[in-house]
């Protein structure tokens, strides 16, 4: 998935913080152990922006260009068609739907129900074949896969080393592709990129990327969601159990996305995107 907020599942983290999601606090939840009510803020969130996730036209993949640009990535990184692939974090299927294109035997696995059923109502309207499996991404469907990929689910995954060793054993002898992005920026030149992005959305009547921000608590249980650098993922995929770890800079995604919305937009609100590439 890309976000919110802390940043926007694929421009994401300023807003976070300035927004709150009011019907996230229930009351009712507090009786919950704190894993089980994040899960289920977390659920909540996304079933409620499934509803505005595809306006995005990087959330769903639809620019031609930066489609184009994840096409080639996917038939580089990944074995051959037609490998089995656990898109973990499907969303509303954008990674799937290329992935099914390009002649994949895809499964499609997110905590949320109404991104699931937008997955399959695009599947459906393409023609295209995608499994899809509601769970938490610590619990995928048993597998064997060939292969797991990601796109912008780690970062808003409060055990994202236990996700990772959940996936390596649903794909014993497979290949693991992370994509994922440096989200946070911190400083003058942050905000003021933050302010210039609101100023820009508001005159070209481009609307945020998310319905709301993640809850502070939420926020606040996400690991990787504040990470600097691409070092504390690395070293989750490590202690998951993957080896021969290597990453590449996402450039021409960078590119696409730059140039997909009117300048100086795209140059505002980038963010370095990059692949973390490994095998069990």
């Amino acid at each position: 998935m890309t976000w919110p907020f802390l940043a926007s599942y694929d421009g994401h983290l300023q807003e976070l913080g300035d927004r709150k999601l009011g019907e996230m606090h229930q009351p009712s939840r507090r009786s919950l152990p704190d894993d089980e009510r994040i899960q289920e803020q977390l659920r909540d969130f996304w079933d409620e922006d499934a509803k505005t996730y595809d306006r995005s036209p990087t959330h769903a993949a639809t620019d031609p260009v930066e489609a184009a640009a994840w096409r080639a990535l996917l038939r580089r990184l990944l074995p051959p068609p037609p490998a089995s692939v656990l898109d973990a974090g499907a969303g509303t299927g954008a990674m799937s739907l290329l992935l099914a294109e390009l002649g994949y035997d895809v499964t499609a696995l997110d905590i949320s129900a109404a991104m699931l059923s937008r997955a399959r109502e695009k599947a459906d309207a393409r023609g295209l074949s995608v499994k899809t499996v509601q769970r938490p991404a610590t619990d995928p469907p048993p597998g064997p896969f060939d292969a797991v990929v990601e796109r912008h689910l780690l970062w808003t995954t409060p055990d994202p080393t236990s996700a990772l060793a959940a996936w390596h054993r649903v794909a014993p002898a497979g290949r693991l592709v992370v994509f994922e992005g440096i989200w946070r920026r911190d400083g003058a030149a942050a905000r003021a990129r933050e302010w210039a992005s609101g100023i820009l959305r508001n005159v070209l009547a481009i609307p945020h990327d998310h319905h709301g921000a993640y809850d502070p608590e939420v926020l606040a249980s996400l690991p990787l969601a504040g990470a600097r650098t691409p070092r504390p993922l690395i070293q989750a995929v490590h202690d998951a159990g993957w080896r021969g770890i290597r990453i590449e800079r996402l450039r021409d995604v960078e590119w696409a996305r730059r140039i997909a919305v009117p300048f100086p937009l795209g140059w505002v609100e980038a963010r370095p995107q990059f692949a973390v590439v490994a095998d069990a």
